[in-house]
Protein backbone atom coordinates (compact mmCIF):
# COMPACT_ATOMS: atom_id res chain seq x y z
CA UNK A 1 0.00 0.00 0.00
CA UNK A 2 1.14 3.51 -0.80
CA UNK A 3 2.39 5.91 1.85
CA UNK A 4 -0.37 8.47 2.47
CA UNK A 5 0.31 11.86 0.92
CA UNK A 6 -0.98 15.20 2.06
CA UNK A 7 -1.81 16.88 -1.25
CA UNK A 8 -2.49 16.36 -4.95
CA UNK A 9 -1.54 18.84 -7.66
CA UNK A 10 -4.03 18.61 -10.53
CA UNK A 11 -3.70 20.26 -13.95
CA UNK A 12 -7.07 21.22 -15.41
CA UNK A 13 -7.98 20.11 -18.91
CA UNK A 14 -5.49 17.26 -18.98
CA UNK A 15 -7.92 14.31 -19.16
CA UNK A 16 -7.70 12.64 -22.59
CA UNK A 17 -9.80 9.51 -21.97
CA UNK A 18 -9.10 5.80 -22.09
CA UNK A 19 -9.79 2.78 -19.91
CA UNK A 20 -9.84 2.14 -16.17
CA UNK A 21 -10.59 -1.01 -14.22
CA UNK A 22 -12.36 -0.55 -10.92
CA UNK A 23 -11.05 -2.08 -7.73
CA UNK A 24 -13.01 -4.34 -5.41
CA UNK A 25 -15.92 -2.78 -3.57
CA UNK A 26 -14.64 -1.00 -0.46
CA UNK A 27 -18.02 -1.26 1.25
CA UNK A 28 -18.11 -5.02 0.68
CA UNK A 29 -14.52 -5.77 1.69
CA UNK A 30 -14.73 -3.99 5.06
CA UNK A 31 -17.67 -5.99 6.54
CA UNK A 32 -16.26 -9.15 4.98
CA UNK A 33 -13.07 -8.75 7.01
CA UNK A 34 -15.10 -8.50 10.22
CA UNK A 35 -17.18 -11.55 9.21
CA UNK A 36 -14.04 -13.65 8.63
CA UNK A 37 -13.64 -13.84 12.41
CA UNK A 38 -16.68 -16.17 12.48
CA UNK A 39 -14.56 -19.14 11.33
CA UNK A 40 -11.31 -20.62 12.59
CA UNK A 41 -10.46 -21.87 9.09
CA UNK A 42 -8.53 -20.06 6.36
CA UNK A 43 -10.39 -17.79 3.97
CA UNK A 44 -8.92 -16.37 0.75
CA UNK A 45 -10.43 -13.18 -0.65
CA UNK A 46 -9.50 -11.84 -4.08
CA UNK A 47 -9.97 -8.35 -5.53
CA UNK A 48 -9.67 -6.70 -2.12
CA UNK A 49 -8.83 -2.99 -2.57
CA UNK A 50 -5.55 -1.95 -0.97
CA UNK A 51 -6.85 1.20 0.71
CA UNK A 52 -6.42 2.76 4.14
CA UNK A 53 -9.78 1.56 5.50
CA UNK A 54 -9.02 -2.04 4.55
CA UNK A 55 -5.63 -1.81 6.26
CA UNK A 56 -7.33 -0.46 9.40
CA UNK A 57 -9.82 -3.36 9.48
CA UNK A 58 -6.96 -5.83 9.09
CA UNK A 59 -5.03 -4.12 11.87
CA UNK A 60 -8.05 -4.51 14.16
CA UNK A 61 -8.40 -8.18 13.19
CA UNK A 62 -4.72 -8.69 13.93
CA UNK A 63 -5.12 -7.09 17.35
CA UNK A 64 -7.89 -9.60 18.05
CA UNK A 65 -5.72 -12.58 17.08
CA UNK A 66 -6.07 -13.04 13.31
CA UNK A 67 -3.11 -13.93 11.11
CA UNK A 68 -3.12 -12.74 7.52
CA UNK A 69 -1.10 -11.85 4.45
CA UNK A 70 -2.28 -9.24 1.96
CA UNK A 71 -0.50 -8.91 -1.37
CA UNK A 72 -1.60 -8.06 -4.92
CA UNK A 73 -5.19 -7.57 -3.75
CA UNK A 74 -5.45 -11.13 -2.39
CA UNK A 75 -6.05 -11.64 1.31
CA UNK A 76 -5.17 -14.90 3.08
CA UNK A 77 -6.84 -14.76 6.49
CA UNK A 78 -7.15 -17.13 9.46
CA UNK A 79 -8.20 -16.60 13.04
CA UNK A 80 -7.77 -19.87 14.88
CA UNK A 81 -8.14 -18.28 18.30
CA UNK A 82 -9.45 -14.88 19.34
CA UNK A 83 -6.93 -13.55 21.84
CA UNK A 84 -8.92 -10.63 23.24
CA UNK A 85 -12.40 -9.17 22.89
CA UNK A 86 -11.65 -5.46 23.24
CA UNK A 87 -10.68 -3.17 20.37
CA UNK A 88 -8.59 -0.14 21.26
CA UNK A 89 -10.21 3.27 21.12
CA UNK A 90 -7.55 4.50 18.72
CA UNK A 91 -8.33 1.81 16.13
CA UNK A 92 -12.11 2.14 16.52
CA UNK A 93 -11.87 5.85 15.77
CA UNK A 94 -10.23 5.33 12.37
CA UNK A 95 -13.28 4.16 10.42
CA UNK A 96 -16.98 3.53 10.55
CA UNK A 97 -16.96 -0.24 10.09
CA UNK A 98 -14.92 -0.96 13.22
CA UNK A 99 -18.33 -1.34 14.92
CA UNK A 100 -18.95 -4.50 12.85
CA UNK A 101 -16.51 -6.52 14.95
CA UNK A 102 -19.13 -6.59 17.74
CA UNK A 103 -21.12 -9.38 16.05
CA UNK A 104 -18.31 -11.91 15.40
CA UNK A 105 -16.82 -11.33 18.86
CA UNK A 106 -20.22 -12.03 20.43
CA UNK A 107 -20.74 -15.07 18.21
CA UNK A 108 -17.39 -16.68 19.06
CA UNK A 109 -16.60 -15.37 22.52
CA UNK A 110 -19.88 -14.14 23.99
CA UNK A 111 -18.54 -10.67 24.72
CA UNK A 112 -17.19 -7.57 22.98
CA UNK A 113 -15.88 -4.15 24.03
CA UNK A 114 -15.66 -1.36 21.45
CA UNK A 115 -15.57 2.43 21.30
CA UNK A 116 -17.42 4.93 19.10
CA UNK A 117 -16.39 4.46 15.44
CA UNK A 118 -14.87 7.12 13.24
CA UNK A 119 -15.49 7.72 9.54
CA UNK A 120 -16.46 10.63 7.33
CA UNK A 121 -17.98 13.72 8.95
CA UNK A 122 -21.11 14.01 6.80
CA UNK A 123 -23.67 14.51 9.57
CA UNK A 124 -25.12 12.38 12.31
CA UNK A 125 -24.81 8.66 11.60
CA UNK A 126 -26.99 6.62 13.91
CA UNK A 127 -25.89 3.38 15.54
CA UNK A 128 -29.32 2.55 16.96
CA UNK A 129 -29.93 -0.18 14.38
CA UNK A 130 -26.76 -1.99 15.49
CA UNK A 131 -27.74 -1.89 19.15
CA UNK A 132 -31.33 -2.89 18.39
CA UNK A 133 -30.27 -5.89 16.34
CA UNK A 134 -27.63 -7.19 18.75
CA UNK A 135 -29.79 -6.82 21.87
CA UNK A 136 -32.85 -8.38 20.22
CA UNK A 137 -30.70 -11.38 19.24
CA UNK A 138 -29.72 -11.86 22.89
CA UNK A 139 -26.82 -9.55 23.68
CA UNK A 140 -26.84 -7.41 26.82
CA UNK A 141 -25.39 -3.93 26.37
CA UNK A 142 -23.73 -1.94 29.13
CA UNK A 143 -25.05 1.52 30.06
CA UNK A 144 -21.90 3.54 29.20
CA UNK A 145 -22.48 5.62 26.06
CA UNK A 146 -18.73 6.10 25.48
CA UNK A 147 -17.73 2.43 25.75
CA UNK A 148 -19.86 -0.17 23.98
CA UNK A 149 -19.81 -3.30 26.13
CA UNK A 150 -21.77 -6.36 25.04
CA UNK A 151 -22.30 -9.76 26.65
CA UNK A 152 -24.28 -12.73 25.39
CA UNK A 153 -24.45 -15.03 28.41
CA UNK A 154 -26.98 -17.34 26.81
CA UNK A 155 -25.64 -17.08 23.28
CA UNK A 156 -27.39 -15.43 20.36
CA UNK A 157 -30.79 -16.61 19.14
CA UNK A 158 -32.69 -15.78 15.96
CA UNK A 159 -36.00 -13.91 15.82
CA UNK A 160 -37.99 -11.50 13.65
CA UNK A 161 -36.52 -8.02 13.41
CA UNK A 162 -37.64 -4.80 11.71
CA UNK A 163 -35.19 -1.96 11.10
CA UNK A 164 -36.68 1.54 11.37
CA UNK A 165 -34.27 2.61 8.60
CA UNK A 166 -32.60 0.46 5.97
CA UNK A 167 -29.11 1.01 7.39
CA UNK A 168 -26.36 -0.76 5.46
CA UNK A 169 -24.00 -1.34 8.37
CA UNK A 170 -26.81 -2.28 10.79
CA UNK A 171 -28.03 -4.84 8.25
CA UNK A 172 -24.49 -6.21 7.96
CA UNK A 173 -24.11 -6.35 11.74
CA UNK A 174 -27.31 -8.38 12.07
CA UNK A 175 -26.36 -10.72 9.23
CA UNK A 176 -22.98 -11.46 10.81
CA UNK A 177 -24.56 -12.01 14.24
CA UNK A 178 -27.39 -14.19 12.96
CA UNK A 179 -25.53 -16.67 10.73
CA UNK A 180 -24.31 -18.75 13.70
CA UNK A 181 -27.13 -17.86 16.12
CA UNK A 182 -29.58 -20.60 17.07
CA UNK A 183 -32.84 -20.64 15.13
CA UNK A 184 -34.02 -18.38 12.31
CA UNK A 185 -33.70 -14.62 11.96
CA UNK A 186 -36.02 -12.76 9.60
CA UNK A 187 -34.95 -9.19 8.98
CA UNK A 188 -37.46 -6.77 7.45
CA UNK A 189 -36.56 -3.41 5.88
CA UNK A 190 -33.03 -4.65 5.37
CA UNK A 191 -30.55 -2.74 3.22
CA UNK A 192 -30.14 -4.37 -0.19
CA UNK A 193 -27.12 -2.54 -1.66
CA UNK A 194 -24.72 -4.56 -3.85
CA UNK A 195 -22.14 -4.76 -1.06
CA UNK A 196 -24.72 -6.21 1.38
CA UNK A 197 -25.56 -8.86 -1.18
CA UNK A 198 -21.85 -9.55 -1.72
CA UNK A 199 -21.33 -10.05 2.03
CA UNK A 200 -24.25 -12.51 2.17
CA UNK A 201 -22.95 -14.45 -0.83
CA UNK A 202 -19.50 -14.74 0.75
CA UNK A 203 -21.01 -16.02 4.00
CA UNK A 204 -23.11 -18.55 2.08
CA UNK A 205 -19.92 -19.83 0.44
CA UNK A 206 -18.62 -20.33 4.01
CA UNK A 207 -21.63 -22.48 4.90
CA UNK A 208 -24.16 -19.89 6.04
CA UNK A 209 -27.85 -20.18 5.09
CA UNK A 210 -28.98 -16.71 3.98
CA UNK A 211 -31.81 -16.13 1.52
CA UNK A 212 -33.28 -12.90 0.17
CA UNK A 213 -29.99 -11.06 -0.35
CA UNK A 214 -30.60 -8.20 -2.74
CA UNK A 215 -34.13 -7.68 -1.39
CA UNK A 216 -35.37 -5.89 1.74
CA UNK A 217 -36.33 -9.11 3.53
CA UNK A 218 -33.59 -11.50 4.65
CA UNK A 219 -34.11 -14.95 6.13
CA UNK A 220 -31.07 -16.30 7.99
CA UNK A 221 -31.13 -19.85 9.31
CA UNK A 222 -28.41 -20.16 11.92
CA UNK A 223 -25.76 -22.83 11.38
CA UNK A 224 -23.48 -24.36 13.99
CA UNK A 225 -20.19 -23.61 12.26
CA UNK A 226 -18.75 -21.82 9.24
CA UNK A 227 -15.82 -23.09 7.20
CA UNK A 228 -13.19 -21.49 5.01
CA UNK A 229 -13.73 -20.47 1.41
CA UNK A 230 -12.22 -18.67 -1.58
CA UNK A 231 -14.21 -15.68 -2.81
CA UNK A 232 -13.81 -12.70 -5.14
CA UNK A 233 -15.10 -9.27 -4.12
CA UNK A 234 -17.30 -7.56 -6.74
CA UNK A 235 -16.17 -4.35 -8.43
CA UNK A 236 -16.88 -1.01 -6.74
CA UNK A 237 -19.92 0.61 -8.38
CA UNK A 238 -19.23 3.93 -6.63
CA UNK A 239 -15.71 4.09 -8.05
CA UNK A 240 -17.10 3.28 -11.48
CA UNK A 241 -19.71 6.02 -11.12
CA UNK A 242 -17.03 8.48 -10.02
CA UNK A 243 -15.04 7.91 -13.21
CA UNK A 244 -18.19 8.26 -15.29
CA UNK A 245 -18.87 11.59 -13.56
CA UNK A 246 -15.30 12.62 -14.40
CA UNK A 247 -15.92 11.73 -18.04
CA UNK A 248 -19.21 13.65 -18.05
CA UNK A 249 -17.64 16.74 -16.47
CA UNK A 250 -14.67 16.84 -18.84
CA UNK A 251 -16.40 15.63 -22.01
CA UNK A 252 -13.93 12.79 -22.51
CA UNK A 253 -14.51 9.17 -23.41
CA UNK A 254 -13.94 6.51 -20.76
CA UNK A 255 -14.44 2.75 -20.67
CA UNK A 256 -14.81 1.35 -17.15
CA UNK A 257 -14.12 -2.36 -16.71
CA UNK A 258 -14.77 -4.77 -13.84
CA UNK A 259 -18.44 -3.82 -13.45
CA UNK A 260 -21.70 -5.74 -12.92
CA UNK A 261 -24.59 -4.72 -15.15
CA UNK A 262 -27.37 -4.71 -12.52
CA UNK A 263 -25.55 -2.13 -10.37
CA UNK A 264 -25.96 0.76 -12.83
CA UNK A 265 -29.61 1.09 -13.85
CA UNK A 266 -30.30 4.08 -11.59
CA UNK A 267 -27.02 5.77 -12.55
CA UNK A 268 -28.03 5.34 -16.20
CA UNK A 269 -31.37 7.04 -15.46
CA UNK A 270 -29.78 9.98 -13.60
CA UNK A 271 -27.26 10.59 -16.36
CA UNK A 272 -30.15 10.57 -18.84
CA UNK A 273 -31.70 13.45 -16.88
CA UNK A 274 -28.51 15.39 -17.53
CA UNK A 275 -28.58 14.61 -21.25
CA UNK A 276 -25.72 12.12 -20.99
CA UNK A 277 -25.57 8.56 -22.31
CA UNK A 278 -23.82 5.71 -20.52
CA UNK A 279 -23.60 2.46 -22.48
CA UNK A 280 -24.13 -0.56 -20.22
CA UNK A 281 -22.59 -3.97 -20.91
CA UNK A 282 -22.26 -7.14 -18.85
CA UNK A 283 -18.74 -6.43 -17.54
CA UNK A 284 -17.98 -2.85 -18.60
CA UNK A 285 -19.44 0.61 -19.13
CA UNK A 286 -18.68 3.12 -21.86
CA UNK A 287 -19.07 6.88 -21.93
CA UNK A 288 -18.55 8.17 -25.47
CA UNK A 289 -16.37 11.28 -25.93
CA UNK A 290 -17.69 14.67 -26.97
CA UNK A 291 -20.96 14.58 -25.04
CA UNK A 292 -22.33 17.93 -23.81
CA UNK A 293 -24.82 17.47 -21.03
CA UNK A 294 -28.13 19.31 -21.28
CA UNK A 295 -30.46 19.08 -18.29
CA UNK A 296 -33.89 17.75 -19.27
CA UNK A 297 -36.68 19.75 -17.57
CA UNK A 298 -39.52 17.86 -15.91
CA UNK A 299 -42.93 17.80 -17.60
CA UNK A 300 -44.29 21.33 -17.84
CA UNK A 301 -40.83 22.89 -17.90
CA UNK A 302 -40.17 22.47 -14.17
CA UNK A 303 -36.65 22.21 -12.70
CA UNK A 304 -35.80 18.51 -12.34
CA UNK A 305 -34.60 16.98 -9.12
CA UNK A 306 -31.93 14.35 -8.51
CA UNK A 307 -32.37 12.66 -5.13
CA UNK A 308 -30.47 9.98 -3.27
CA UNK A 309 -32.05 7.14 -1.34
CA UNK A 310 -31.69 3.57 -0.21
CA UNK A 311 -30.89 1.04 -2.90
CA UNK A 312 -31.95 0.76 -5.69
CA UNK A 313 -32.33 4.55 -5.60
CA UNK A 314 -29.36 6.78 -6.40
CA UNK A 315 -26.51 6.18 -3.92
CA UNK A 316 -25.71 9.00 -1.53
CA UNK A 317 -22.03 8.32 -2.19
CA UNK A 318 -22.55 9.38 -5.84
CA UNK A 319 -24.13 12.77 -5.08
CA UNK A 320 -20.94 14.82 -4.69
CA UNK A 321 -19.35 13.71 -7.97
CA UNK A 322 -22.65 14.07 -9.83
CA UNK A 323 -23.06 17.63 -8.57
CA UNK A 324 -19.69 18.52 -10.11
CA UNK A 325 -20.72 16.90 -13.41
CA UNK A 326 -23.92 19.00 -13.36
CA UNK A 327 -21.91 22.24 -13.16
CA UNK A 328 -20.64 21.40 -16.67
CA UNK A 329 -24.10 20.72 -18.13
CA UNK A 330 -26.42 23.29 -19.71
CA UNK A 331 -29.50 24.02 -17.63
CA UNK A 332 -30.66 23.92 -14.03
CA UNK A 333 -31.14 20.98 -11.68
CA UNK A 334 -31.81 20.58 -7.95
CA UNK A 335 -29.97 17.95 -5.91
CA UNK A 336 -31.79 16.69 -2.84
CA UNK A 337 -29.45 14.86 -0.41
CA UNK A 338 -31.86 13.20 2.04
CA UNK A 339 -29.57 10.78 3.83
CA UNK A 340 -26.79 12.90 5.38
CA UNK A 341 -27.08 16.40 6.76
CA UNK A 342 -23.57 17.69 6.00
CA UNK A 343 -22.65 16.18 2.63
CA UNK A 344 -23.88 19.20 0.64
CA UNK A 345 -21.57 21.65 2.45
CA UNK A 346 -18.67 20.84 0.10
CA UNK A 347 -20.51 22.89 -2.57
CA UNK A 348 -19.05 26.04 -0.98
CA UNK A 349 -15.73 24.97 -2.47
CA UNK A 350 -17.32 24.69 -5.93
CA UNK A 351 -18.77 28.17 -5.57
CA UNK A 352 -15.28 29.45 -4.76
CA UNK A 353 -14.14 27.90 -8.07
CA UNK A 354 -16.86 29.73 -10.02
CA UNK A 355 -19.77 27.28 -9.96
CA UNK A 356 -23.27 28.77 -10.24
CA UNK A 357 -24.81 27.07 -7.20
CA UNK A 358 -27.35 28.03 -4.57
CA UNK A 359 -27.22 26.04 -1.34
CA UNK A 360 -30.84 26.12 -0.17
CA UNK A 361 -30.32 24.27 3.12
CA UNK A 362 -28.18 21.38 4.44
CA UNK A 363 -29.94 18.96 2.09
CA UNK A 364 -30.64 20.83 -1.17
CA UNK A 365 -28.57 22.67 -3.74
CA UNK A 366 -29.54 24.15 -7.11
CA UNK A 367 -26.91 23.96 -9.86
CA UNK A 368 -27.03 25.99 -13.09
CA UNK A 369 -24.50 25.38 -15.83
CA UNK A 370 -22.40 25.43 -17.76
CA UNK A 371 -19.92 27.10 -15.38
CA UNK A 372 -16.33 28.08 -16.13
CA UNK A 373 -14.34 26.85 -13.15
CA UNK A 374 -10.95 28.24 -12.16
CA UNK A 375 -8.11 26.57 -10.30
CA UNK A 376 -7.67 27.09 -6.58
CA UNK A 377 -6.48 25.40 -3.39
CA UNK A 378 -8.99 22.96 -1.91
CA UNK A 379 -9.26 20.57 1.01
CA UNK A 380 -10.92 17.17 0.99
CA UNK A 381 -13.68 17.06 3.65
CA UNK A 382 -14.61 13.39 3.12
CA UNK A 383 -13.91 10.54 0.70
CA UNK A 384 -16.59 11.30 -1.88
CA UNK A 385 -16.37 15.09 -1.70
CA UNK A 386 -12.60 14.69 -2.06
CA UNK A 387 -13.09 12.79 -5.33
CA UNK A 388 -15.54 15.49 -6.40
CA UNK A 389 -12.83 18.09 -5.77
CA UNK A 390 -10.49 16.11 -8.02
CA UNK A 391 -13.10 16.11 -10.80
CA UNK A 392 -13.70 19.85 -10.38
CA UNK A 393 -9.96 20.50 -10.58
CA UNK A 394 -9.77 18.70 -13.94
CA UNK A 395 -12.58 20.95 -15.23
CA UNK A 396 -10.82 24.14 -14.08
CA UNK A 397 -8.29 26.26 -15.92
CA UNK A 398 -4.85 26.06 -14.32
CA UNK A 399 -3.38 23.97 -11.53
CA UNK A 400 -5.30 23.18 -8.34
CA UNK A 401 -3.97 21.88 -5.06
CA UNK A 402 -6.11 19.42 -3.10
CA UNK A 403 -5.06 18.97 0.51
CA UNK A 404 -5.94 16.05 2.80
CA UNK A 405 -5.61 13.67 -0.14
CA UNK A 406 -5.14 10.79 2.31
CA UNK A 407 -8.89 11.07 3.01
CA UNK A 408 -9.62 10.26 -0.64
CA UNK A 409 -7.27 7.27 -0.50
CA UNK A 410 -9.51 5.72 2.14
CA UNK A 411 -11.91 4.87 -0.68
CA UNK A 412 -10.01 4.97 -3.98
CA UNK A 413 -7.17 2.57 -4.70
CA UNK A 414 -4.25 3.72 -6.88
CA UNK A 415 -6.15 6.86 -7.83
CA UNK A 416 -3.19 8.81 -9.35
CA UNK A 417 -2.17 5.81 -11.47
CA UNK A 418 -5.71 5.34 -12.78
CA UNK A 419 -6.00 9.04 -13.55
CA UNK A 420 -2.68 9.06 -15.40
CA UNK A 421 -3.90 6.09 -17.46
CA UNK A 422 -6.54 8.38 -18.96
CA UNK A 423 -4.11 11.22 -19.61
CA UNK A 424 -4.35 13.17 -16.36
CA UNK A 425 -1.53 15.37 -15.13
CA UNK A 426 -1.56 14.79 -11.38
CA UNK A 427 1.28 14.80 -8.87
CA UNK A 428 1.44 13.69 -5.25
CA UNK A 429 3.06 15.83 -2.58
Amino acid sequence: MRTPVKSLMVTGGSIRGGEVTVSGNKNAALPMIAALLLTDEEVILHNVPDILDVRTMLEIAGELGAEYSFENNSLHFKCGNIKNTEISQQLCSRNRTSILFAAPLLARCGKAVLYPPGGDVIGRRRLDGHFYGLTKLGAVMGPDVYTYTFHAPGGLAGRELFLDEASVTATEQIIIAAVTASGTTTLYNAACEPHVRDLAEMLNSMGADISGAGSNTLVINGVEKLHGCEYTVAGDHIEAGSFLALAAATGTGITVRGTTLRHYWMLHRVFEKMGLKVELYQDHLRFAPGQQGVITPDFGGHIPQISDGTWPQYPSDMMSCTIVAATQCQGTVMFFEKMFESRIYFVDRLIAMGANAIVCDPHRVVITGKAALHATSLSSPDIRAGMAMVIAAFCAQGESRIDRADVIYRGYEKLPEKLRAIGAEVDEI
